[in-house]
């Protein structure tokens, strides 16, 4: 299992890339879950990790197709290996899958679909039916998070063996599955026996919570 960090300038990406982080992800913690960085802040986080990692990107959820496809054909553009799309507020399978689909058409075979873990909260449909639209839609991968920071981590809103069974399905399908939402140090081995591929982290690899600096030590704990 790979570990990503999410950073929010550059100075955080070379932190992350000393504390050994697997993956750089670009993220703004105080614009939200899934809060999408500048394209220049993204360009400088990808010159300071100088391919030494691979970088991956944030767009926020969704609000229309040509905004999705236009954001992800620059994320790209600007460096991002993968980018992240979710779907607060949508709830009908064929309005997700045809968002997804629109990122596909910016990025390519580069886009991650977010699912929420909290979802009736966010407003959006359950994890099965983004998976599905991922799947029809193309998309690379899918991502399990929480949308709401200040509430309980992944493994308290979903159960550690409903988690595992939709990884299954996620690598079943032929798409990268990722963990993430308030995950801790100790929350990572249960995370690893899930079977996913990549678990995210910001508040756990930052002196101060999620809003604060990451820290290299903090990640080299990890």
């Amino acid at each position: 299992m790979q570990l990503l960090v999410s950073v929010r300038d550059e100075i955080e990406a070379a932190a992350a890339v000393a504390g050994g982080a697997d993956i750089i992800d670009a993220k703004e913690p105080l614009a939200g879950a899934l809060g999408a960085v500048s394209c220049e802040v993204l360009r400088a986080i990808v010159a300071a990790v100088r391919g030494a990692r691979p970088v991956t990107a944030a767009l926020g959820d969704a609000a229309d197709e040509h905004t999705v496809e236009r954001d992800a054909r620059a994320f790209v553009a600007a460096g991002a290996a993968l980018v992240k799309i979710g779907f607060a507020g949508v709830t009908a399978r064929t309005r997700v899958e045809a968002l997804i689909a629109a990122a596909v058409r910016g990025a390519g075979a580069h886009v991650i679909a977010v699912a929420y873990a909290d979802h009736e909260q966010a407003g959006t449909a359950p994890t099965e039916v983004i998976l599905d639209a991922a799947v029809q839609g193309g998309a690379a991968g899918l991502l399990i998070d929480t949308a709401h920071k200040s509430g309980p981590g992944l493994l308290a809103v979903m159960p550690a063996d409903a988690i595992a069974h939709t990884v299954a399905r996620v690598r079943g399908a032929g798409l990268i599955a990722v963990l993430a939402g308030r995950l801790t140090a100790a929350d990572l081995s249960v995370v690893r026996d899930t079977g996913a591929d990549i678990a995210g982290v910001r508040g756990a690899a930052c002196d101060e919570g999620r809003t604060g600096h990451i820290s290299a030590a903090r990640i080299a704990l990890h």
